[in-house]
């Protein structure tokens, strides 16, 4: 099997202060304790390599989804699965990523939105609140979650969610 054949991409999805980034670190480490390396691409990192500006306006979040499925494409391509650490607040992100990896998991991380802005370590929901921030997701902008994703986690138990992940990596799989 060549490389490209080996790897995947995983999408976890949510609303901001979900708890994205909390899974994605459970999930590294689990898939790491069974010898699988994966690399991380996460939205607050790479927005600040590609967009200088950050503008969360709808054409130039479309413009920083291509980035980063391409990005996440030609790690595939190498053999390197990818975790996806994103908002991505349109169906039409996901599906872009979904269409480009023909070994795919879409996660969602259903959290209430009031739970979201109870948490809200970034100030995110605050910034929306005093008008700072004007482009929030689940707020000012729509959130919309996927419709056949293929895990459904609550953000409860990162532990227990990203072992969750990983049975459904074994039972698609990708993983052994």
């Amino acid at each position: 099997m060549n490389a490209k054949a080996k790897a995947f991409a995983v999408w976890i999805t949510g609303l901001p202060a979900s708890g994205k980034s909390t899974i994605v670190r459970a999930l590294k480490a689990q898939l790491a304790e069974r010898g699988v390396d994966v690399a991380v691409l996460e939205s607050d990192v790479l927005r600040k390599v590609f967009v200088s500006d950050h503008p969360y306006s709808p054409e130039g979040r479309d413009m920083f989804y291509r980035q980063m499925v391409f990005v996440g494409s030609l790690l595939v391509e190498h053999g390197v699965p990818v975790i996806f650490d994103a908002t991505a607040n349109r169906r039409a992100y996901r599906d872009r990523a979904r269409r480009e990896f023909s070994r795919f998991i879409e996660v969602y991380l259903d959290v209430p939105l009031e739970v979201c802005i109870a948490r809200d370590p970034k100030g995110i929901y605050r910034g929306a609140s005093t008008g700072n921030a004007t482009n929030v997701p689940g707020l000012q902008d729509p959130y919309e979650p996927p419709e056949s994703p293929e895990v459904v986690v609550h953000g409860i138990n990162p532990d227990s969610d990203a072992h969750h992940i990983i049975e459904k990596l074994i039972l698609a799989g990708f993983i052994r």
